[in-house]
């Protein structure tokens, strides 16, 4: 099942017409299916005996598995790419946030004002 995100922001404008980003961000089988309770959460004594064979599971499936201990949940295994996937989302969703904060407190610019300031910076950077 494809999955995917469309994150929208609204970047206010003195135009008549607002000019609308969208960001996709993929998380295309970033899980291959739902959580197996059966599976999916061990004791840290079975991650000590066959890490080995979770280090597969987690990789394979690409699902965390929760470690707990005493009942407890403690920890959680994920693929590296999955975490990385999950950064990345995290960091985009950071930015955006970030982003309305700035329309909600005006702090706002006009397109060809950025651009001008980047051109002048780049130029800087070149001599």
């Amino acid at each position: 099942m494809k999955r995917s995100m469309i994150l929208m922001v609204l970047l206010e404008k003195r135009f008549a017409q607002p000019n609308i980003i969208l960001y996709s961000v993929s998380l295309n089988n970033q899980f291959k299916g739902n959580m197996n309770i059966t599976t999916d959460i061990k004791p840290v004594t079975y991650l000590k005996a066959n890490a080995a064979d979770l280090f597969a599971q987690i990789n394979n499936t690409r699902r965390p598995v929760i470690i707990t201990q005493n009942g407890e949940p403690k920890a959680v295994l994920q693929d590296p790419k999955s975490y990385e996937e999950t950064r990345n989302v995290l960091g985009l969703l950071k930015l955006l946030a970030q982003g309305e904060e700035d329309i909600r407190k005006g702090k706002l610019r006009q397109q060809e004002e950025v651009f001008r300031d980047m051109e002048y910076l780049l130029k800087e950077q070149a001599l």
